[in-house]
């Protein structure tokens, strides 16, 4: 694999994801399921993931270098922060500059879970001392904790498994697939619908109750829509 110029100038650190099976969706039992986290059984090939979100400082490499408008950073500070109020399609530009792309849905769980089966990577539960989102609302019975308010610099908190930093809340993230119903078949790299209204998003935010930054819980956003919680990162194949 080469990495272009662009890539190495804008830092992008990549973390190795390795092939597997996993199973996709949730089991009835996992507290606060949706109905359409239909368990399946999903394949995966190894890629390469961003370990963190895209940064402002990334983001803003690009908009200068292709004279592109520049999002609103609410106030919350550039530079390291995760890149806020961009919209899918604003994701996928970034991303064919880069000669890469976005994640698909199937594999941005996969990356997440990192061989787990609990409804978070870090196990039963996830607390706002592992994560950035509202600790007032918490997993099930569990103790409240703090919350931030705001979008948090990436890598703040600990990376899971694989390496990977912030894959629960601090910002929603685009993934390339279209919003649809999960196939209960077995799969293969799958790409989700050919067509729809929506574009999958994963992961939480800062101001999500824990139940949204679950591993599998399924969030969507209209292609053209910026939100100062929605985000990305990127891949690469093997």
């Amino acid at each position: 694999m080469t990495i272009s110029k662009s890539t190495t100038s804008l830092a992008i650190e990549w973390i190795n994801i390795p092939s597997g099976t996993f199973m996709m969706g949730s089991p009835t039992a996992e507290i606060d399921r949706d109905e359409n986290e239909i368990q399946h059984l999903v394949t995966i090939s190894a890629f390469k993931m961003s370990k963190f979100a895209v940064t402002f400082e990334q983001y803003d490499n690009f908009c200068k270098n292709t004279k592109r408008y520049k999002p609103d950073d609410e106030d919350w500070g550039r530079g390291k922060q995760p890149v806020i109020n961009v919209s899918w399609h604003d994701a996928k530009a970034f991303a064919s500059w880069l000669d890469c792309r976005l994640p698909t849905e199937a594999e941005w769980e996969y990356a997440c879970r990192s061989g787990t089966t609990t409804p978070f990577n870090t196990g039963n539960n996830l607390t706002a001392r592992q994560a950035n989102y509202d600790g007032q609302t918490p997993y099930g019975n569990y103790s409240k904790g703090e919350c931030r308010r705001k979008v948090i610099p990436v890598g703040y908190f600990s990376p899971n498994t694989w390496g990977l930093c912030d894959m629960h809340g601090n910002i929603f993230e685009w993934c390339s697939d279209w919003l649809g119903d999960l196939d209960t078949k077995a799969q293969t790299n799958p790409q989700g619908p050919s067509e729809g209204n929506r574009k999958v998003m994963r992961g939480g935010c800062y101001a999500s109750s824990a139940k949204y930054c679950r591993s599998a819980y399924r969030s969507s956003g209209y292609p053209n829509q910026r939100d100062y919680c929605f985000g990305f990162r990127v891949v690469l194949l093997e």
